[in-house]
C-alpha cells in the first residue's frame, strides 16, 4: 500500500517547541503500522468486565476470540440482522473520556473533525492521523456533559490514550478509560426505537443526533441503527428489557452491518495504512477542511483540493475468510499490493463481506486477489453516497 519514502520515522521525544511547530514541519513521527503486524483479538475476555461477561453468558452468549460469537446460531443471528430487530454487545468497542475546561480545544487542535461545533445533543465520526496523515485511530465522538466521549476500537484504546497524553502537556485535560465501568449495545432494525422505548430510553430523531438519561447515552447512527453507552449497573436490565423486543445477537453480527453501512472502524491491523479519505471519512462528516492544524492536516487538505486521492473504499464478498489487513493484489502489479480489507465479518448468505480500500484503476479488473498474487478471489460492489 505504501512505499518507503510514506514510511514513517521512529518517535522522537516531544517538547512544546516541536508541538508548535508540529502543522508545517511534522517533525514528530508515529510509529511504523506496518500492514504485516501481528494480528492480536479486538478485546481479549480478561479484560471485558467480568460481571458484563458473566451475564451475558447466562443469557446464552458464546465467546470466541475475545468476541461475543453468537447467542446459540450465528447463521440465524445474521439473518435476523438483515430481516429483523437485533441487539448486540459491542464488546469490540472501548470508550475513553477527555475532560477539562481545555477539553474541546484539545481535540479540535487533534482530530479531523470539527470539535468545536459539536453541540450537546449530536457525535460525530472523527480520525486521529499521524503527521503524513494516516489514520491511527478512528471514533464517534459525543458529548457527555461538559465532556468529551469516543468510542474506539478496543485494541487500539491503550495506545491510542497514551499517545494522546503526550500531547496534553499543560493543558487541563484529563483522559481516562470508562470501558471497565461502561457497557456498549447496539440496536438495529425496524422495531429498534419500540425497543428502546421499552426500555424507557429515548429516541434521539436524527442520525448522529444523541439523549442522555441518568443510566447512559442513546447515539442514533441512521434510520435504522442506534448504539446505547450504559453504566455497567444499569446495562444487564437494558439488556433485559430491549431483548424483550429485539434478538440478541453476537458482535459478528454488528460489524456485518458496519459494512452494509459503510461505515470503517481503524484497527490494529490497518492503523497507518489509510488517509482519512480513503476511508470515506471525508464523506460521513469524519473530516473539517474549514478548521485549523491538527496533525496531518497539511496532507489531507492537499490530498483534497489536488485531487490526489487514488485508493477508495469498496464493499467486496468473498467465499473464503476475510480479516482486516488483508493485502490485495492485481495481476497487472504482482509485486505491490494495491489494496487492503478494512474490516470483515460473516455474510447472511454465506462467504464474508467486507470493506477494503482498494486502488481504483485496478477495481475493475475480474481477477484481483486476496492475500498474494493468485490468491482467492471476490466480488467488488461500489459504496453508496452517504445523506446527511
Amino acid at each position: 500500500m505504501r512505499t518507503d519514502a510514506d514510511e514513517p520515522t521512529e518517535p522522537e521525544q516531544v517538547t512544546r517547541g516541536q508541538l508548535a511547530e508540529h502543522c508545517h514541519t511534522h517533525r514528530y513521527q508515529s510509529p511504523i503500522g506496518g500492514i504485516d503486524r501481528q494480528k492480536t483479538p479486538l478485546r481479549k475476555l480478561e479484560t471485558m468486565n467480568a460481571n458484563w461477561q458473566e451475564f451475558l453468558g447466562s443469557t446464552g452468549a458464546r465467546m470466541e476470540n475475545g468476541l461475543v460469537h453468537d447467542f446459540g446460531d450465528l447463521s440465524a443471528e445474521l439473518a435476523s440482522a438483515r430481516d429483523a430487530t437485533i441487539v448486540a454487545p459491542l464488546v469490540h468497542l472501548a470508550l475513553i473520556e477527555c475532560a477539562g475546561e481545555d477539553a474541546k480545544a484539545f481535540l479540535h487542535n487533534q482530530l479531523t473533525s470539527d470539535v468545536d461545533h459539536l453541540a450537546p445533543d449530536s457525535a460525530q465520526h472523527s480520525a486521529w492521523c499521524t503527521a503524513k496523515g494516516r489514520m491511527q485511530a478512528s471514533f464517534i465522538l459525543y458529548r457527555a456533559g461538559q465532556s468529551y466521549r469516543a468510542l474506539i476500537s478496543c485494541d487500539l484504546l491503550a495506545a491510542t490514550q497514551k499517545r494522546l497524553q503526550m500531547f496534553v502537556l499543560r493543558s487541563k485535560v484529563k483522559l481516562s478509560d470508562l470501558t471497565d465501568t461502561h457497557e456498549i449495545i447496539g440496536l438495529s432494525g425496524a422495531q429498534a426505537e419500540a425497543a428502546l422505548l421499552s426500555a424507557g430510553l429515548p429516541v434521539p430523531g436524527k442520525s448522529l443526533s444523541s439523549e442522555s438519561v441518568a443510566d447512559g447515552t442513546v447515539i442514533r447512527l441512521d434510520a435504522a441503527r442506534f448504539v446505547l453507552i450504559a453504566s455497567g449497573a444499569a446495562a444487564p436490565e437494558l439488556w433485559r428489557r430491549l431483548s424483550t423486543v429485539a434478538k440478541p445477537v453476537g458482535t459478528p453480527v454488528w460489524q456485518w452491518l458496519d459494512i452494509q453501512a459503510g461505515i470503517p472502524l481503524i484497527t490494529e491491523a490497518t492503523k497507518e495504512a489509510f488517509v482519512p479519505q480513503m476511508a470515506n471519512f471525508d464523506k460521513i462528516g469524519g473530516v473539517s477542511f474549514h478548521k485549523g492544524c491538527y496533525p496531518g492536516q497539511e496532507i489531507v487538505a492537499r490530498t483534497q483540493y489536488l485531487g490526489k486521492v487514488k485508493r477508495h473504499l469498496y464493499r467486496i464478498h468473498a467465499d473464503t475468510a476475510l480479516v482486516a489487513g488483508t493485502l490485495i493484489y492485481a495481476p497487472d502489479s504482482p509485486e505491490h499490493p494495491c489494496g487492503m480489507v478494512a474490516n470483515a465479518a460473516p455474510a447472511p448468505s454465506g462467504g464474508y463481506d467486507a470493506l477494503a480500500v482498494i486502488q481504483e484503476n485496478f477495481v475493475e479488473l475480474p481477477t484481483l486477489s486476496l492475500g498474494a498474487p493468485g490468491g482467492p478471489g471476490f466480488s467488488v460492489f461500489p459504496i453508496a453516497e452517504h445523506t446527511e
